[in-house]
């Protein structure tokens, strides 16, 4: 695994929709790769963080604010990191006491929206102990998924309790399949996310891309290359829901959101247990 470093991942984001009206889009994407126990140990340093390229609770063209996750701590609070580790103690998971890794998307000129973000928490041994998906919607709200024990390559489960779109009830379960590797001298992040129902597979969507340094030179090519990102991806969100309309895929009203901020998982052998 890379050693921590700020990282950029360049890739696609993927999103299928099977039913009742198949409607599928891939775009070029790309997110940020952090080392959160790194940044708050730089942090802690007098002008730790001056060395890192990315910025950090400051402007810049791409940057990161522990304000956008979360509850929105202040980095003065222990920012999204406190936030995170009060949320595992919470769920019992006690022993993510080695890095933890958020993917994320970065503000673009200050401008942010993140549909998902995923912390990786690990054991000092670097093997998983949870993974958190945070799940933001378009009306402001948010909701957690813990996958506890999780493995890369295989499949955890959680129930689908959070609204996220007016096209989709909210029913069913998610299944989440995370991948990390090395090809080639080239690493490699996948996020699986796969929605189903009562009458099987519904939407496939996936974030993936491949690792590089966030230098100074690459967020800079990032940036011209993506000069209006953030717009793009509610742009997109808004446009590809003027479609679905158009394809005549049913609309449910918004409920209100889960009284619970985390909803706890299963992985894959305990899910499959308790459906025989």
């Amino acid at each position: 695994m890379t050693s921590p470093s700020v990282l950029i991942g360049h890739g696609r984001v993927r999103h299928v929709r099977l039913r009742p009206a198949r409607h599928a889009f891939d775009y070029a994407a790309y997110f940020l790769m952090l080392p959160m126990r790194h940044l708050q140990s730089l942090a802690r340093q007098e002008g730790g963080l001056q060395n890192v390229d990315l910025a950090i609770n400051r402007p810049g063209l791409l940057s990161f604010h522990d304000v956008d996750h979360g509850d929105g701590r202040l980095p003065s609070e222990g920012g999204a990191l406190a936030w995170l580790e009060s949320l595992l103690a919470s769920e019992n998971v006690r022993d993510a006491d080695g890095e933890i890794w958020l993917q994320t998307f970065p503000r673009v000129l200050g401008y942010t929206f993140k549909p998902v973000s995923f912390w990786y928490c690990h054991r000092q041994d670097q093997s998983l102990a949870a993974i958190v998906a945070e799940v933001h919607n378009t009306f402001g709200e948010r909701h957690c998924y813990l996958l506890p024990e999780p493995k890369w390559g295989l499949t955890a489960h959680a129930g689908k309790v959070f609204h996220v779109s007016p096209f989709c009830n909210v029913s069913g379960h998610y299944q989440f399949r995370f991948m990390r590797t090395v090809l080639n001298g080239e690493e490699r992040i996948v996020a699986r996310v796969d929605h189903d129902n009562d009458e099987g597979p519904l939407i496939q969507t996936s974030q993936s891309g491949v690792l590089s340094q966030a230098t100074s030179s690459e967020i800079l090519r990032t940036f011209w290359r993506y000069p209006f990102y953030t717009l793009a991806v509610v742009g997109r969100i808004h446009w590809h829901a003027l479609l679905l309309w158009l394809k005549r895929v049913p609309f449910f009203h918004k409920p209100s959101p889960p009284l619970q901020l985390v909803t706890s998982g299963q992985d894959s052998s305990i899910h499959s247990s308790k459906t025989r």
